[in-house]
């Protein structure tokens, strides 16, 4: 399954490289197990130890240059059609080949505005124009980064059959973990209770479990991204969930709110469900209006907007990112037009990217509410991968 989603999204890169028109996409790379390019587990499916080139054409063929070592092992991954063991230096096959294809347009992996495409560091991007210098491919090097943004993106059907697997499970989590929180116990309390299920299910973690789940309880908590603290869990609360899974190589990242009534208390307070509502219909706003071709930052003014229309400050974060192999995946955001996002918030949204829809905010004296599902965008719309939370979870 590893190398056959391997070969599915190497086709992919051909048909991307022919839409833009480079004629080479070459990822240049060392010592994978120690700084491992973004990209490698995508389209290589192995690991490398020597300077290695993993070479994609706009012709279709493929194009693995080695060490003499690692050569058996590419052929029996499979992932390339040509492969080419050396023994002393990559610069002969390299540019044996660079000659045979004579591209005008060569694709590496730099980029200033996606860490996903940045992969090359800075000493390979060195020995990469010495290995060139004198040879006229040294001025064909463009950023990988449309091709990345493309090829990460545009989910196949298969990934998308992982993904809503993985978000089956975040879910059942979730549930479960309702029955578990109650007054005293501690968001760390809460956040150990996830991950002891994660665990024993055999899933991973969507990202760094310092912080996997992150758990907000009350008023004046943490900020996003924050791992969860001895903070106890008491009556009044607005209490919050950010939580997601690995499942065979792809991630879950979804979150919920919960309100703990107080004595006597069948329902939240009316400022509580003004402001969950608010939150789901912002959700509901910018759903309606993601569809290919929209600039990202266009989908946050929706939500922000309404939400900021209601009386609550700004969100201090992106509506929402694309998802996959990683929680933050892909190339352009649904994010404000800051400098910290670069030219993400530009980039138009493309059929089959996933997307997380989360905006947060303050409801004063009670805590955060935040709400995040998974669309999917289509052709002439976007649907929910996740089931969306209509009604606030309480805790009696």
């Amino acid at each position: 399954m590893k190398n056959e989603m391997v070969l599915q999204k190497i086709s992919q890169a051909v048909e991307i490289l022919k839409e833009k028109n480079i004629d080479m996409w070459l990822t240049f790379t060392r010592e994978s197990g120690n700084i491992k390019d973004p990209m490698m587990d995508m389209i290589v499916g192995t690991n490398c130890t020597w300077q290695s080139a993993f070479i994609i054409t706009k012709s279709g063929d493929t194009v693995a240059i080695v060490g003499s070592l690692e050569a058996p092992n590419m052929e029996t991954t499979a992932t390339y059609k040509i492969v080419k063991g050396y023994l002393k230096s990559v610069k002969d096959d390299l540019l044996e080949t660079l000659r045979k294809y004579d591209p005008k347009k060569i694709a590496i992996n730099f980029s200033r505005n996606s860490t996903l495409a940045d992969g090359m560091t800075h000493g390979m991007y060195l020995e990469l124009i010495e290995h060139l210098e004198g040879t006229p491919y040294k001025s064909c090097l463009i950023s990988s980064e449309d091709i990345i943004s493309a090829l990460r993106g545009r989910k196949s059907e298969a990934e998308i059959a992982l993904m809503k697997e993985a978000i089956k499970h975040t879910l059942e989590i979730f549930d479960e973990v309702t029955g578990f929180i109650k007054p005293g116990v501690t968001e760390a309390e809460i956040a150990s209770f996830i991950q002891s299920m994660v665990i024993a299910r055999g899933f991973g973690f969507a990202w760094d479990i310092e912080h996997c789940p992150a758990v907000f309880t009350g008023p004046d908590t943490a900020g996003a991204h924050s791992g969860p603290t001895d903070r106890e869990v008491k009556f009044g609360h607005v209490l919050n969930i950010d939580f997601g899974i690995n499942y065979k190589g792809y991630c879950s990242d979804l979150q919920r709110t919960w309100y703990i009534c107080r004595e006597g208390e069948t329902s939240a307070p009316e400022e509580v469900m003004k402001g969950f509502n608010t939150i789901k219909e912002s959700i509901r706003l910018a759903a309606k209006e993601l569809k290919p071709g929209k600039q990202g930052c266009e989908i946050d003014d929706i939500a922000r907007n309404y939400i900021v229309s209601k009386g609550y400050g700004e969100y201090p974060h992106a509506l929402g990112h694309q998802i996959g192999r990683f929680a933050h995946d892909g190339g352009g955001l649904l994010s404000p037009r800051w400098e910290r996002y670069g030219n993400l918030p530009y980039l138009p949204v493309e059929e089959n990217q996933v997307f997380t829809i989360e905006p947060r905010l303050t409801i004063e004296g009670y805590g955060i509410a935040t709400i995040e599902e998974e669309v999917i965008v289509k052709k002439d719309g976007c649907e929910f991968i996740s089931s969306p939370q209509e009604e606030i979870y309480l805790i009696k």
